[in-house]
Parts: structure tokens; C-alpha cells; sequence
């Protein structure tokens, strides 16, 4: 796998500064943030690193449509039929639930931007994509299959690069990060994570925040341990991994996936009031709040550098507007 054969959809390196009114509220503490929400396509996110290689094989592959599939509020289904747009390649959406009276949020985006929409009552995994596939297929159309979450080991190469972009902009700032702290929810990106800062060594400690309950015990870990072990196929890792090893901090997946409580919405004013940045309600307000969780109750050690990927998400807020007021 090379990390260069991608198809160039973003602004990199997206930028990584201090949180200072943040830090200054918690002492013994610096506060930064990576600002992957503004990877600039369709108004940005983590999708944008884990779609330049997939869209990449689409072209490589010679497809002309791709598929894909997720909750209708997916920031991955939006970003996805964005980068379809770009790269000139028919996209469709396998979206779960029935189809609602009024399109808002990202689901709204993802029909502007020109995606085939398909409802899925329960299935919003993509358990209907290879039926749709074949049904495409006797339309003579060339179908590349972008998974759930855009998580395999290809997706997760976004992430991989991500860390060497990270690791040059903390030399560049002479900068150490001790904690980082991101919602996971596919796989991917944290799997991206942790093999890039095998190879790029990148010392940190990385606290990811379960946003999504759903799967047995251990299912992500599982993931996220799997696409790990694929990747020694490819690079030359350091470390020896079990699943034990995986980190995953699920102390805050209770309420279930893309359910907003108080914590939430506490986070996403929080940030917003006090540095103007803008979380959503589903991801990264789920794991702000678990950071700021941490930092009240002093579980990281002080005099720390605490760093938030900041995965994006913004179009989301406009569905749960009414619950934030």
C-alpha cells in the first residue's frame, strides 16, 4: 500500500493550535486542537483523509459509480458524494430509516451534492449494498463499494498519513502531546492512528470515546485490532498487539448512538462560547465532553499537553437545533 497513491480532496495540513481560553479554565493543563473539521470538503471532517485513497481505487479499478452507506445524518455519506462529485463518479447512499418529510443537516447536503438516495428502514450498516450492487451491475455500471465509516485498511491509511502530518507540526511547534483524545465509532481512523504512530513514532497516549453502543462487547476493539493486524502485511510495525491493547473509553456511549443529552450539548456550547469552534451533536460532542470529563476530575496527569481531534460533524447541529435551544 502506498501512502501517496491518493486522489487529492482536502486542504492539509489542517491546522493544530492551543485551546488558550480553555486551558487557561483548566490549570495544569495546555488544551490544543487538530481541526480536521476544516479538511475543507463539503464543509469538512475526518472523512476527507480515508476518501482520498478510496476514491482513488474507484479510478484505479476504472468504476464509474460507488456505493456506500450509513445513518441519514452520515458526515462519511456527505463527504462521500462530495468527493464522488469531484472525481466525476455516480454515488449512491444506502441511508437508514424511512425517507422524511423535510431533508435537513447532512442528509439535505448529501441530496444538493447529487447522491442517489435510498432508504433502508433498519439497515443503516449497509447490509443492502450488495443487492444493490447487482442490481446496478445489469445497468452496466462499474460499482466500487466504499464500506461503512469508509473503515478498511485503505480508509485507514488516511489516518496513518494523518499522523505524519501531526508528527511534523509538533516538530515545526516543538511541541509534545501526551493525551489525544477523538471519537471512534467505524475503526478506522483510530486503527490509522495507532499504525501511523507505530511507523512515524509518535508517543502519546490516545483516549478514544466510544460514540456508538451498538455490536457486542469488544466488537470495535475487534475492528480496530483487525485492520492493525492487516496492515503487517504492509509496514514494518514495532509494537506487538493483542486486542487487550486497543484502548476504548465507553464510559460515555450510554444514551446510544446519535442520541443528545446534556452532555453533549454542554460540550458543544463550551467550545463554541469559549474558543468559537463548532462540535456536532453525534461524535465530537460525545468525546469533547468525555475530555472535558477527564480534565474536571484530573484523571490525566498534570502539567500535560491534551490534544482534540477534532473529526467535524457541523451539519448535524441543524437537525437537533430545537434540542440545543
Amino acid at each position: 500500500m502506498d501512502l501517496q497513491n491518493k486522489f487529492n480532496l482536502g486542504f492539509f495540513p489542517t491546522p493544530l493550535h492551543q485551546l488558550k481560553n480553555l486551558s487557561k479554565k483548566f490549570p495544569g493543563y495546555q488544551i490544543y486542537i487538530k481541526r480536521d473539521d476544516q479538511t475543507g470538503l463539503a464543509s469538512g471532517g475526518n472523512k476527507t483523509r480515508k476518501l482520498e485513497y478510496l476514491i482513488q481505487k474507484a479510478l484505479d479499478d476504472n468504476c464509474n459509480t460507488v456505493i456506500t452507506a450509513g445513518a441519514q445524518q452520515s458526515n462519511h455519506c456527505r463527504q462521500t458524494v462530495a468527493a464522488c462529485a469531484i472525481a466525476g463518479l455516480e454515488c449512491h447512499l444506502l441511508l437508514g430509516g424511512d425517507e422524511p418529510k423535510e431533508y435537513n443537516g447532512n442528509l439535505l447536503l448529501s441530496h444538493l451534492l447529487g447522491a442517489k438516495i435510498h432508504f433502508t428502514g433498519e439497515h443503516r450498516k449497509g447490509e443492502d449494498i450488495e443487492n444493490l450492487k447487482t442490481e446496478l451491475e445489469l445497468e452496466n455500471k462499474k460499482v466500487s463499494i466504499i464500506p461503512y465509516g469508509g473503515s478498511n485498511l485503505l480508509g485507514a491509511l488516511g489516518y496513518v498519513n494523518a499522523i505524519k502530518e501531526l508528527k511534523s507540526q509538533l516538530l515545526d511547534q516543538n511541541l509534545k502531546i501526551d493525551y489525544i483524545f477523538f471519537a471512534s465509532s467505524s475503526g478506522a481512523t483510530q486503527a490509522g492512528m495507532m499504525i501511523g504512530m507505530d511507523i512515524f513514532d509518535l508517543e502519546a497516549e490516545l483516549i478514544p470515546i466510544n460514540i456508538d453502543k451498538a455490536g457486542d462487547k469488544g466488537f470495535l476493539e475487534m475492528v480496530v485490532y483487525g485492520l492493525i493486524k492487516q496492515s503487517k502485511q504492509y509496514f514494518e510495525l514495532k509494537k506487538k498487539y493483542r486486542k487487550k491493547h486497543i484502548p476504548l473509553e465507553s464510559a460515555y456511549d450510554e444514551p446510544g448512538y446519535g442520541v443528545l443529552i446534556q452532555n453533549e450539548i454542554e460540550a458543544i456550547k463550551t467550545l463554541a462560547q469559549e474558543e468559537g469552534i463548532l462540535l456536532d451533536p453525534v461524535y465530537t460532542g460525545r468525546a469533547f465532553y468525555g475530555m472535558l470529563d477527564y480534565l474536571k476530575k484530573s484523571k490525566l496527569k498534570m502539567g500535560s499537553n491534551v490534544l482534540f481531534w477534532h473529526t467535524g460533524g457541523l451539519p448535524a447541529n441543524f437537525l437537533y437545533g430545537k434540542e440545543m435551544v
